[in-house]
This record gives structure tokens, sequence and C-alpha cells, in this order.
């Protein structure tokens, strides 16, 4: 199984949905609040090539994107093989 980092923050519904999705999925993350860990933001930055919103998801090296991005790559069967499941 691929790792998996998302950038997130409290009280974000679009952070709580991708969560779920990948909680449904069994596959396990690392979380990185940037609320409570607010020096890993111009890290989370950096490596999203400038986006600034949450969630922002890695699979392994690259960078899918935010919840929509997600998505939209579960629904056209593309998250699954990233994922290795």
């Amino acid at each position: 199984m691929s790792q998996v980092t998302i950038y997130t923050k409290a009280y974000c519904p679009y952070c709580t949905r991708a969560l779920s999705v990948l909680n449904k999925k069994g596959v396990g993350y690392q979380e990185i609040r940037i609320d409570e860990k607010p020096e890993l933001r111009p890290e989370m930055i950096e490596r999203a090539g400038g986006r600034t919103t949450v969630p922002q998801i890695f699979i392994g090296a690259r960078h899918i994107g935010g919840c929509d991005d997600m998505l939209a790559l579960d629904a056209s069967g593309q998250l699954d093989p990233l994922l290795n499941l």
C-alpha cells in the first residue's frame, strides 16, 4: 500500500470528506494538521506547487490535489491503483 500524506485543518468539510474516503478504503495515512502545526504550512504549499487550500493530498511523492481531485480519481477508477488496492 502506498504512503498517503494529507494536510488538513479542523472544521474543514473537504478535509473531513477526504479522510472519510480514505477510511472507507482502509487506507492508512499521515495527517498533518496545519492549524496545529502552522510551521508546516510553507512545506505544504511548496509540495503542492503553490496551492494554499486544504486538504492537499499526496500518494507517495505524487501530489494528487485536493478533495475534489481525489474524488474525481476515485470516480474514474484511477485512485485504487495509485493506492495499490
